[in-house]
């Protein structure tokens, strides 16, 4: 059974755009009051243009047009009680404040019209990258996991950055992975990526397997887009090839740096394959250790290129440690003078607030550190193997 429970409706004044309506009033109240106080010579009404003029800019068409009528009514009553009988002046006065209103109320209608688009496009697209970039598990078998994504483009929820997670009869499968370029520019890359994993990670494929396999995908997608030579054509209208972000991508600039993890459940290590990406970090006992492969493979994308063969490095991974896998967003954050977050420095100081409290602590620390917005994507999963 679900309980809701129901919050008492706002006060009228503490409404949204309210506060700025009462405020427009107290300004058409001024401004009548100055101009009755004013000598017969100095003429304030023109002023009440203001009134739909600020209206317009938080309020709809409908209210911008009850506002602007007001004012109408309101020259038209001090213009009659200055300078009875009604004069040229004043007409000329009143036709001005009314077109100006209808005006108004048209560029609302438009605006609003315009809101609601976005609004929906919006909405499908946040869906569509909830639905590519899945929130992990936070538990999995004996592990406790915590991610944080952080786009670098404004208004996205996913970029060039990319993880997973997949269970197994026997263990868990993780994978973190950048696609080359970053924001929206790569999102077809990520989703390809990641539907690859997830449609392969679950099946008891040994884990060089399992690359070979992502390796296969992230090259067929790259030939694909190679036999579509018309872009122009197939663009949408008023779009053509040039503004296409992914068309511009040169085939060997289209690669993805991953590692892939195996954390079995009843065996106290972790095996990895790492195809050009930063080497995770092994927190334990306040110490940072980087997890590097001897002999990495190249890139996703790339291994086409030359025999590749993926080794499998394995390292012990006991209850109570904690492995940090990341992107290049992070260990490529500057400081105002240039230099790099020192995340080997940084990272064992929160180790033993657990996973939520790593990220967590990293994500405020990093974005103090940079003192600016991260220009770069950047993903951030925490694993540890619980005690017991």
């Amino acid at each position: 059974m679900r309980f809701r429970f129901r919050t008492a409706a706002p006060h009228w004044f503490e409404r949204p755009g309210r506060w700025m309506l009462v405020s427009t009033l107290g300004l058409v109240a001024a401004i009548v009051t100055a101009e009755l106080l004013s000598p017969p010579t100095v003429h304030l009404g023109p002023l009440l243009v203001v009134a739909p003029a600020v209206t317009a800019t938080y309020a709809s068409a409908r209210q911008t047009g009850v506002v602007g009528a007001f004012a109408v009514l309101v020259l038209l009553g001090v213009g009659l009680y200055r300078t009875s009988p009604l004069s040229e002046n004043l007409v000329v006065q009143l036709c001005a404040l009314a077109v100006l209103t209808v005006l108004l109320m048209v560029f609302c209608a438009l605006r609003e019209r315009r809101e609601r688009e976005l609004n929906r496009a919006w909405t499908v697209a946040e869906a569509t990258q909830r639905v590519l970039l899945r929130p992990l598990p936070h538990r999995a078998g004996p592990l406790s996991i915590a991610s944080r994504y952080r786009a670098a483009e404004a208004d996205t929820r996913i970029g060039g950055d990319l993880f997973a997670c997949a269970r197994t009869p026997h263990g868990t499968r993780l994978m973190i992975g950048d696609v080359s370029g970053r924001g929206l520019s790569s999102l077809s890359d990520t989703a390809m990526l990641l539907g690859a994993f997830r449609a392969a990670a679950h099946r008891e494929a040994s884990l060089p397997d399992l690359v070979r396999y992502l390796e296969g995908s992230v090259r067929w997608a790259m030939e694909e887009a190679d036999e579509t030579p018309d872009r122009a054509r197939r663009a949408p209208a008023g779009r053509g090839a040039d503004e296409d972000p992914v068309a511009q991508r040169h085939p060997a600039e289209r690669f993805v740096t991953a590692a892939v993890l195996d954390i079995p459940d009843d065996e106290p290590l972790v095996r990895m394959v790492n195809c050009g990406h930063p080497p995770p970090l092994l927190l334990r006992g306040g110490d940072a250790e980087p997890l590097i492969t001897p002999d990495p493979a190249p890139p996703l994308g790339l291994g086409g290129l030359l025999r590749t063969r993926y080794d499998v490095l394995t390292h012990p991974f006991g209850p109570g440690d904690l492995l940090l896998l990341y992107t290049d967003g992070l260990t490529e954050a500057r400081d105002p003078a240039g230099v790099f977050y020192p995340l080997p420095d940084r990272a064992p100081r929160w180790a033993a607030e657990g996973t939520e409290g790593l990220l967590s602590r990293l994500a405020r620390d990093v974005a103090a550190y940079t003192a600016r917005p991260l220009d770069d994507d950047l993903a951030m999963v925490a694993v540890r193997r619980d005690r017991g």
